[in-house]
């Protein structure tokens, strides 16, 4: 049985991963005086919530076993694999009830088979990955699209309305990270258009925040236009979501596409650019990092550009 309900007077929230995104949700839930414990592979980066009155735990199992809803959100499926069906997984401590709330984005037969295993210990588990980056993350205006038995998607809900605004149920387990596939496949071709178009307006001598103000509210604008865009011009390229995560997501969407019998030709494009961006030593930084890429194609030192902002 799942809990009857979720409030934070009774519900105990577990959390693996406290990155870029993590930490930031975590907070959020504190906020809204839910009891938190949390683990991530580096305990300095959860050390801003232990502050705030989260609780640590050694291991994702030992987590588990102390919480009734355990989130995770970490880079690589082969992490997912280790924190949630790894021998200190969260599996491995949770107690029949438990529901698990896998919101990395991953592969969709990983998020089935969390499903059929955790079913076999009488645990939940639902796979919802989330879009917006840091900024949705900061603002809990995330988009989360959710995979699982609808009753404990509707469970769940005061959670996710604490995490982001919009909720969707996609459907059977799976289905919230083909739903982010299909997300990564518009942001990778619309940032290659982001870029690109910068840099026509930069070529052509536009001053570029003048040029968004046109551009941004009509038919061109986009998230990442609007909310990358002045990144960019500011050589701003600390990450929302890492260039080496992009590629991972990627590379997931073009196997499945390929199990599907489909052609994606623009995302094996934006596959090509953003492995020379990482190839260059940029996988650390933000996926508008692809700018430094494309404008050193055309001879363009992005950094160390001189006019037009």
């Amino acid at each position: 049985m799942a809990p009857a309900a979720i409030s934070p007077e009774t519900t105990r929230i577990g959390w693996i991963g406290t990155g870029v995104m993590g930490s930031s949700m975590v907070g959020h839930l504190l906020t809204a005086g839910y009891a938190c414990t949390v683990f991530s592979r580096s305990k300095s980066k959860a050390e801003p919530l232990l502050t705030r009155g989260a609780q640590w735990a050694e291991t994702p199992a030992l987590l588990a076993a102390q919480s009734d809803v355990v989130f995770s959100i970490v880079g690589f499926p082969s992490d997912v694999r280790e924190v949630i069906l790894g021998a200190n997984g969260a599996l491995s401590g949770s107690k029949p009830g438990t529901v698990l709330v896998e919101m990395t984005t991953s592969e969709p037969s990983l998020a089935v088979e969390i499903h059929q295993t955790a079913l076999t210990k009488g645990v939940h588990s639902v796979d919802a990955p989330v879009s917006g980056g840091d900024i949705g993350a900061k603002n809990a205006t995330l988009s989360i699209m959710i995979g699982g038995d609808k009753p404990i998607v509707d469970l769940l809900q005061p959670l996710f309305s604490t995490l982001g605004k919009t909720l969707v149920h996609q459907g059977k387990a799976g289905s919230g990270q083909h739903a982010k596939m299909a997300n990564q496949i518009l942001i990778a071709t619309n940032m290659i258009g982001v870029c690109e178009s910068l840099l026509y307006g930069y070529k052509a001598g536009l001053d570029l925040p003048t040029m968004l103000q046109s551009v941004g509210p009509g038919a061109a604008g986009s998230w990442s236009l609007n909310n990358l865009g002045p990144r960019i011009m500011n050589n701003n390229f600390d990450p929302g979501f890492f260039v080496e995560h992009f590629i991972k997501d990627m590379g997931i969407a073009l196997a499945e596409a390929k199990r599907m019998g489909l052609s994606l030709p623009g995302l094996a494009l934006g596959e090509q650019l953003y492995l020379s961006v990482q190839a260059k030593g940029w996988g650390r930084n933000g996926t508008h990092a692809l700018m430094m890429a494309l404008a050193e194609m055309s001879g363009i030192d992005w950094k160390n550009r001189k006019s037009f902002q």
